[in-house]
């Protein structure tokens, strides 16, 4: 994980405009470089490290003997570096996973570069020779990228909008910044002048396609048996281990979040159990975050018993909670609500694990419920065919909601975010599924996902069926869940009035609830006029919700109730 900044065609002196790099130093908190192009004055790069691999060479941009002339800026991790060097014969000059971008894009261009990479990935390469430039992003955008490009050709790329609001152009302050869509690459020409002009932008990969990357990848092809059902478990569960086991690669210590559900609760005993297997001599830490006595909590609690962590809780308070949203809103870049409300836990437990622990690289369960339709509203699905559409949609809208909060709630406080459940032939391979498989059985979400593992003896079998809860609802109590003492806390904070005139004020998603206007005042304090960069509120379907909050839908049972 790391920070990745870079300018083309400044008219700006360039001491100046790098002041807008400095706002997204939390993403690599152990070194920072600012190079400028050769040959091209105004163009250069920026670049925060957060060492996780190689610590000797992996600064960057990356620059190679052989390749003179090509300059790389990545942020994300290559699972696949080792076998695709072993494939093509690769003579790699550093220990960094990325400098396979440099010797695939020599071989075979851009197109094959993005296409072969088993991995989560932001990133910009410049060809110098060629006179290009190059930006990327992985299948579900695990990792942040967002550019803006001026109709006269200047273009800045970061990690995150907050890099890029603030730099300066000849004609107007910056125009338009927006994230880089996921799973595509884009193709610009660089001029002498340096500046840019876009060929083409390419999807290149979708999540229902098998990888590429697949014929470099750990795993043998599985048995062909069609969709037999102990076939299917078994190659879920082959896929998955295999997950966990290549994002194993660092040389930082690695933790785990753990909230109790089935999703957190996967990931970190399928963890475990590998990390004992390739003897990584120190104990799993895993973090959980409630309120005293919440459901999380007591689960997480029986979890890291079963498995044997080093378990850390953190108790939320309220007021804690309630002073964080300015800062979480400020990390986020959105003002989507149930986004906003599970992104306060997962900051305030990413800034304890950073304060208070040496874990650096952390595994999480994003990714399942969007994969698996863990989500209660999957239960009205009309059919298993509407249901199969509304996982793909929510996959890829990932970068908007889940993804994104797991990002930036970490990055802000220097950790790098590990997410298997979005591996790219796991998802792949579910997707490959029969709708009908797929789909909510006997009133249980994620019903093959936990049937898959039910034989595994990995998780005690009252987590292996826990019923879904959201995050921002399972850390509170099952008296009052989180959303309500959030509802309470800005009833007082925002005036009726306020609220009857949100849609003149903010025309764009304009705030139907008080929750919504506070967060939205917030954003807009931050990234004034930037509304666009949420397309749409986050909220379940074929439900008449007023809420995204499970708990308000009529399915949820918490575990007092039943």
């Amino acid at each position: 994980m790391c920070g990745i900044w870079a300018l083309f065609g400044s008219d700006e002196c360039l001491s100046v405009q790098c002041l807008s790099a400095m706002k997204i130093a939390h993403r690599g908190p152990d070194a920072f470089r600012f190079e400028n192009v050769n040959g091209f004055t105004n163009c250069c790069f920026g670049f925060h490290r957060l060492a996780v691999v190689d610590q000797l060479y992996g600064m960057q941009p990356i620059r190679v003997k052989k390749f003179p002339y090509l300059w790389l800026c990545y942020n994300g991790e290559i699972y696949n570096f080792k076998q695709l060097q072993k494939q093509f014969g690769f003579d790699y000059q550093t220990l960094v996973d990325g400098e396979v971008i440099l010797h695939l894009y020599n071989r075979g261009g851009i197109e094959q570069t993005a296409s072969m990479l088993d991995g989560v990935f932001a990133f910009i390469l410049l060809d110098t020779a060629n006179r290009k430039v190059f930006l990327a992003r992985d299948t579900y955008g695990v990792r942040p990228l967002f550019k803006v490009l001026t109709d006269d050709g200047f273009l800045g790329v970061c990690s995150e909008a907050k890099g890029l609001i603030n730099l300066k152009h000849s004609t107007s302050l910056c125009s338009k910044v927006e994230p880089f869509l996921p799973g595509h690459y884009e193709v610009l020409d660089l001029k002498p002048s340096g500046k840019v002009a876009s060929v083409e932008l390419v999807k290149f990969h979708s999540c229902k396609d098998e990888p590429l990357h697949v014929a470099s990848d750990t795993v043998e092809a599985l048995p062909s048996a069609g969709f037999d059902l102990d076939t299917v478990k078994s190659n879920i569960r082959i896929l998955f281990e295999n997950a966990v086991r290549k994002r194993l690669m660092a040389h930082r210590r690695i933790g785990c979040l753990l909230s109790g559900g089935l999703d957190s609760s996967l990931v970190a005993a399928v963890l475990l159990k590998l990390m004992k297997e390739i003897n990584i001599n120190y104990p799993l830490q895993t973090f959980a975050i409630g309120m005293e006595n919440s459901p999380d909590l007591l689960a997480a609690r029986k979890v890291a018993a079963h498995i044997g962590s080093e378990h850390h809780e953190v108790i939320l308070n309220t007021e804690e909670g309630i002073q964080a949203i300015e800062e979480v809103i400020f990390s986020l870049e959105t003002y989507d609500i149930t986004t906003i409300r599970a992104s306060i836990g997962m900051y305030l437990v990413s800034k304890y694990i950073r304060k208070k622990t040496d874990s650096v690289v952390i595994f999480s369960g994003e990714g399942s419920d969007e994969l698996t339709q863990g989500y209660i509203y999957f239960h009205k699905a009309p059919s298993p065919e509407e249901a199969a559409e509304e996982s793909e949609r929510l996959l890829k809208e990932l970068y908007l909601f889940d993804v994104l909060r797991a990002d930036r709630t970490t990055a802000a406080h220097g950790l790098e975010l590990r997410v298997p459940f979005l591996d790219h032939r796991f998802t792949s391979y579910y997707l490959s599924l029969p709708a009908e498989l797929r789909i909510p059985k006997n009133g249980i979400e994620k019903y093959l996902l936990r049937l898959s593992f039910e034989d595994s003896n990995l998780l005690p079998k009252e987590i292996l069926w826990r019923p879904k809860e959201a995050f921002s609802d399972g850390i509170a109590s099952v008296k009052k869940s989180w959303f309500s003492i959030l509802q309470d806390y800005i009833d007082q904070q925002v005036d009726d009035l306020l609220l009857e005139k949100a849609a003149e004020k903010y025309p764009f998603n304009p705030p139907k609830t008080k929750e919504s206007y506070y967060y939205r005042q917030i954003f807009e304090k931050h990234y004034s006029g930037r509304s666009s960069w949420l397309p749409h509120y986050w909220m379940p379907r074929w439900v008449k919700a007023t809420d995204p909050s499970a708990r308000t839908l009529k399915h949820y049972k918490s575990a007092t109730q039943e």
